[in-house]
């Protein structure tokens, strides 16, 4: 069977604030998110970062950036710049 280019991609998207622009093709993105807590009925915010490839270091500290699920780069790196 052909895939058709209209199928939709199943890798996730997320967007953050770069914090890290130190490493050579590589930015540190720092993703909020807000949880729920059953107990309390109250949202929390969570945050996680990620480090994602990112060519030729175009973004910098306190760009908005969107990063997407990859093939594994490296020991940490499993995300690209997009956007």
């Amino acid at each position: 069977m052909k895939k058709t280019e209209t199928t939709q991609s199943k890798k996730r998207k997320l967007t953050g604030v770069v914090t890290s622009d130190k490493m050579t093709d590589t930015c540190v993105v720092l993703v909020e998110r807000f949880v729920k807590v059953p107990k309390y009925e109250k949202f929390i915010q969570r945050s996680k970062k990620y480090k994602a490839d990112d060519k030729g270091n175009t973004k910098k500290i306190g760009d908005k950036a969107t990063i997407e699920e990859c093939a594994p780069i490296s020991k940490d790196k499993h995300f690209k710049v997009i956007a």
